[in-house]
């Protein structure tokens, strides 16, 4: 008779648990003079409070952690307090910083040890699906350290050599090769080691937490993307989302 000691079969398989940062201490002046983007209303509803539900939405999130302007604290709790959101989820608010950099971090230091996949979404993306979400979640349990979800581009790209004085035409370097190209969007995911380990090792400034973690020499996946998650930069992007959830309300309900 064997000494081994086997595992019991009725022992349960324990999920990696999933926490989401989301930056929203930004002032998206390309939105014009106002309340910071994040605050600004879409159907009568802050754009963040729409992003949180987002978020909420997936049933594998089970902590939300929105970093606001260092100014506006009290005012974000207030807001995520007056709105419905999944009781399922915890939410907490902290400070952010001066960039999007340094607010992403801060949110992650905010994270309790028990979280070990980590996503990071833009506030200004409202409307990303839950199947999305999913998505980029199932990746990261599958083993990947870093995924991002994308779309390829309807549009051929050119790289060109930046003038100075606005207006100039700028001369055109090369064309790249359109189907290897993709748009990035959020949420993305990451293994919580990689993308803090990313943090403390790039200082350089970055547009997204994926490409730190590419410059940490680790692979990077994309999952597909989703047309609706896009970000709402301009006064037209308003428009849209607008439609879109005119569209969600009159089909589902929404």
């Amino acid at each position: 008779m064997s000494d081994v000691s086997r595992p019991s079969p009725a022992e349960p398989r324990t999920e990696a648990r999933t926490a989401v940062v989301i930056p929203a201490a930004g002032r998206g002046v390309r939105l014009g003079p106002g309340a910071p983007k994040a605050l600004r209303a879409l159907n009568g509803t802050p754009m963040l409070i729409h992003a949180v539900r987002a978020m909420a939405a997936s049933r594998a999130v089970s902590l939300v952690v929105v970093v606001a302007p260092p100014d506006g604290t009290a005012e974000v709790k207030s807001l995520l307090d007056a709105h419905a959101l999944p009781e399922r989820t915890d939410f907490l608010v902290v400070p952010g910083g001066d960039t999007r950099q340094e607010s992403v971090r801060l949110g992650l230091e905010a994270l309790p040890p028990d979280h070990d996949i980590v996503l990071v979404h833009d506030a200004a993306r409202p409307l990303v699906p839950v199947d999305t979400v999913d998505a980029v979640i199932e990746a990261v349990r599958e083993g990947a350290a870093a995924v991002v979800p994308a779309l390829p581009l309807a549009d051929t790209v050119k790289e060109v050599e930046p003038t100075t004085a606005p207006g100039e035409p700028e001369p055109v370097v090369a064309t790249p090769e359109r189907a290897r190209l993709r748009a990035v969007q959020t949420p993305q995911g990451f293994d919580r080691t990689t993308l803090v380990r990313a943090h403390e090792t790039v200082t350089g400034d970055v547009t997204d937490d994926a490409s730190m973690v590419e410059q940490l020499g680790e692979r990077v996946v994309v999952v597909p993307g989703h047309e609706e998650a896009f970000k709402v930069t301009r006064p037209l992007d308003l428009v849209l989302a607008e439609a879109v959830l005119a569209r969600r309300r009159l089909n589902d309900g929404f």
